[in-house]
């Protein structure tokens, strides 16, 4: 069974830890809607995506 030598310090596993933080998610301003969407996702109220219909928009 695989035991430690030593003790990790604080500031160790604060180091280890430091990549482990969440970030808040990006948005972007869509060109032709002015709507804000995620970065490489369809847009859900269009059905667009990168210039092309890729998605058929159910109407209300």
């Amino acid at each position: 069974m695989a035991v430690p030598k030593s003790k990790v310090t604080r500031s160790k596993r604060g180091f280890r830890r430091s990549h482990d933080a969440l970030g808040a998610p990006t948005y972007i301003e869509d060109r032709d809607t002015g709507e804000l969407r995620r970065p490489h996702h369809i847009d859900l109220k269009t059905g667009m995506y990168r210039g092309r219909q890729v998605l058929d928009v159910k109407e209300d």
